[in-house]
């Protein structure tokens, strides 16, 4: 995977650098390329050229451009690359919000946030990583992306993985209970238990209610009522942490 650092600044460029290296440390079978620039001009270049990686982290304000500048550019030749703004001032996150950016983080950058950006980042990329909830089936194991997961649902203690395209894979029977069995991925920042049986994927909410929250795929889920007061928190946070 490949992740481009664009800041004019030396130091800040050096920060993030120092950043990435400290997070590979965390996945130390996640290969990950970072490549560097001080010249927004010869990034521009770069993309002109067709040459584009997985993840861009921008600095907002560049002497030759500007990050949003760069992230058009970036969009119009392709939608699946994860861009992450960084910028000393939050006037632009509305700007970054029309090009689609994952995360808009204000310097001085805290570890915690920028690697809560980078987990959502590799995760939302189309590069294959070890990122995977693996499903126990009739069939054997069967490794899914945790963003290709749109909710999973509990029924007669097996397990419904109900993916973004449509399909669902079935769980064996689950001896354990439902919280268990969804204890490590029901730590991910984007996934939240909205019931005693069903564990949803925030990116994938396309209207919360008081009771009920409304799926991409048309997907109508209830919600607990002794959960509705923190699933409405949690969600409302999640939202705008995304450009704060």
């Amino acid at each position: 995977m490949k992740i481009v650092i664009c800041d004019d600044n030396i130091q800040d460029l050096t920060k993030l650098d120092h950043l990435i290296t400290k997070y590979k440390t965390l996945y130390p079978n996640l290969e990950l390329e970072v490549e560097k620039f001080s010249d927004a001009g010869k990034l521009t270049r770069r993309i002109k050229e067709h040459n584009l990686a997985d993840i861009y982290i921008l600095d907002m304000i560049l002497q030759a451009s500007t990050g949003i500048e760069i992230g058009r550019q970036i969009r119009i030749l392709g939608s699946e690359n994860v861009i992450i703004y960084i910028s000393s001032f939050d006037d632009y996150a509305m700007d970054a919000y029309g090009v689609h950016a994952a995360r808009y983080l204000l310097k001085p950058v805290s570890e915690e946030k920028f690697f809560e950006a980078m987990d959502y980042a590799i995760s939302h990329s189309k590069v294959k990583t070890d990122a995977l909830y693996l499903v126990k089936t009739e069939d054997g194991l069967i490794p899914v992306p945790y963003s290709d997961i749109e909710y999973i649902e509990n029924s007669a203690r097996r397990l419904a993985v109900c993916l973004r395209n449509g399909k669902r894979i079935k769980s064996v029977f689950i001896r354990k209970s439902f919280d268990e069995e969804i204890q490590e991925i029901a730590a991910r920042s984007d996934f939240l238990q909205v019931h005693k049986s069903f564990l949803i994927n925030l990116n994938y909410v396309k209207k919360l209610t008081q009771n009920n929250i409304l799926m991409e795929s048309g997907k109508m889920i209830s919600v607990s009522k002794t959960r509705a007061a923190d699933v409405k928190k949690t969600y409302l946070l999640y939202v705008s942490d995304h450009y704060r």
